[in-house]
């Protein structure tokens, strides 16, 4: 019997040759800290970056985007008037949405963002740090402890381990089955799920924080793959590449004795030539 590790593999080759063939216009409402860093991220996977933000021209830009993704990371009233009016548009022409809910947990606002977000939309999938996904999982009552968000970083007591894994599992499977989307929490070990299926992976580097960005541009890439394919197949193929891309950016930097700088050029570099063979053979996944 085939395992359900092996499928998610042996669909990668095709998942990734259809993100390629179909260069899926992704539109990216996001933050302007990070904003030429997605677009490009977008377009070394195959994707076309689509950066529009005024409300005025959204339900056209939509209509032909073949993903939205929604970026709280800076927020202001006419951002936020831009994120309904691409999302109402998105849900009536069955573009998929994907949230990367920068900060949830920290203030009110971002709280009362995603959840509006999430309680009036379909979305396809959600990225974010693990603190940011528990922060929601208390918002919807799926768990109730009470975990403070580090900024737009993870709060140390919510590492993802070895220890913490299985139970980290269960909240993002519950999580992504009571919101029905896909959950992809990032961290030292990132946790993906569509409520049916979820997968530990266990690649990447520990510079990928070190720079601005990083999360960002996952979410954007996100977008892309899935854009080009399907939630979960899109959103694995995503944190492989990116992963893998900064595991072989980490290399090349310490091959050349350089920085954070480099590490961010590099990451781009290989992004740009992720392939099927590599994310098959080099990836560390495993079944929850």
């Amino acid at each position: 019997m085939t395992d359900n590790k092996t499928i998610l593999l042996e669909k990668i080759d095709e998942t990734l040759k259809q993100i390629k063939e179909k260069n899926p216009l992704t539109h990216c409402i996001t933050n302007s800290v990070t904003i030429n860093d997605c677009a490009n991220a977008v377009l070394a996977i195959g994707g076309s970056p689509f950066m529009a933000e005024d409300a005025e021209e959204l339900e056209e830009v939509v209509t032909i985007a073949d993903v939205l993704v929604i970026n709280i990371g800076k927020l202001s009233k006419e951002q936020i008037k831009s994120m309904h009016v691409s999302a109402k548009v998105a849900n009536e022409t069955k573009t998929p949405i994907v949230i990367d809910p920068v900060g949830v947990g920290v203030t009110q606002l971002r709280n009362k963002t995603t959840l509006d977000l999430i309680n009036n939309y379909e979305i396809a999938a959600i990225r974010g740090n693990i603190s940011e996904i528990k922060s929601i999982a208390k918002l919807v009552g799926v768990i109730d402890e009470n975990n403070t968000a580090k900024g737009v970083d993870v709060n140390t007591d919510d590492i993802i381990t070895r220890e913490n894994l299985s139970a980290n599992g269960k909240i993002i499977k519950e999580l992504a089955n009571k919101l029905d989307t896909t959950i992809l929490a990032s961290g030292p070990i990132d946790i993906l799920s569509d409520g049916t299926t979820t997968v530990a992976i266990d690649n990447g580097d520990d510079m990928m924080p070190l720079i601005t960005g990083s999360g960002c541009m996952l979410s954007s890439i996100v977008g892309s793959c899935i854009g080009g394919s399907t939630p979960l197949e899109g959103t694995l193929v995503a944190i492989l590449a990116m992963n893998l891309a900064g595991e072989k950016a980490r290399a090349k930097v310490e091959e050349r004795d350089e920085g954070t700088g480099s590490f961010r050029t590099y990451l781009i570099d290989y992004l740009y030539k992720t392939n099927a063979e590599s994310l098959v053979n080099e990836s560390n996944i495993e079944i929850l």
